[in-house]
């Protein structure tokens, strides 16, 4: 990591010691054929809150969140050195088995892609792929997690209707609602509110807050509001560098690196 860039401030440290961290990441660096996209990444992300990856387009962000459920793997070309410890467990280790660790992660993308059947089915889908046959248990499944993700009053007269014919938003909440229902850890967000209407985006934003007491998240956004109005914690990524990592509050009114200044400010998008 260069000097002119990174930057580990005494509250970040504080952070590190005081919280328990669920994900760990050593000395990661990802080369996209050819051009190194992560350089040097070493990050502590506490449990239980909301961590948000913040920094202009093309910095890296979706790549450093894709390499937490190993997404990364699937693009054309890439080399991953260092290691993710997920509790503990090199997800990079060469034993490492994929489907095992992505059932540990939920993935909320820029838009909802609910499966092309019925509401009941895509909520029942990941618990009846491991194993889950009991009809009883998969409906106490499904209404446990619509009235997590608050669509069970909105959606329980039409259970096998399409899940297509929901609202984008209620999509959105639809596909939040499908990851909680294999029991993950961790729940990741790119940029998962991108597509949706104000008043949509603050039902997520309002689900994910509540969910931190139960899960650790880690959202890419690209607005600066967001970032604080939900975020504990933020990652302030520039040109495949961590520059600052801290608690919101500090990160965002008292940045400790110019490049974060200048980004905070607007003079960098």
């Amino acid at each position: 990591m260069h000097a002119s860039t990174s930057i580990q401030t005494a509250e970040t440290q504080d952070l590190i010691n005081l919280s328990t961290p669920h994900i760990q990441i050593k000395d990661l660096n990802v080369t996209i054929e050819g051009k190194r996209i992560l350089k040097d990444i070493n990050l502590s992300i506490p449990n239980n809150s909301i961590t948000s990856i913040i920094g202009p387009s093309g910095c890296g962000k979706t790549t450093l969140l894709k390499t937490l459920n190993r997404l990364v793997d699937d693009t054309k070309g890439v080399e991953i050195t260092g290691s993710v410890l997920v509790n503990g467990e090199d997800i990079y280790a060469k034993d490492a088995e994929v489907t095992h660790i992505r059932k540990k992660m939920g993935l909320l993308s820029q838009k909802p892609f609910p499966l092309p059947m019925s509401i009941f089915d895509n909520i029942a889908y990941g618990p009846r792929i491991h194993g889950e046959r009991n009809k009883e248990v998969l409906k106490q499944i499904v209404e446990r997690q619509l009235r997590n993700v608050g669509l069970w009053e909105e959606v329980k007269d039409r259970l096998e209707s399409s899940a297509s014919r929901l609202s984008i938003g209620q999509q959105q909440r639809l596909c939040l609602a499908r990851g909680l229902a294999v029991q993950p850890e961790i729940i990741l967000g790119d940029e998962s509110t991108s597509a949706l209407d104000p008043i949509s985006t603050q039902t997520i934003e309002n689900l994910l807050v509540e969910l931190k007491k139960d899960y650790t998240i880690v959202l890419v956004t690209h607005i600066l509001r967001q970032a604080r109005r939900v975020s504990d914690h933020i990652i302030f990524v520039y040109a495949g560098e961590v520059v600052e990592f801290g608690r919101t509050e500090d990160v965002l009114l008292n940045p400790q690196n110019e490049i974060t200044k200048q980004y905070v400010k607007g003079f960098i998008s």
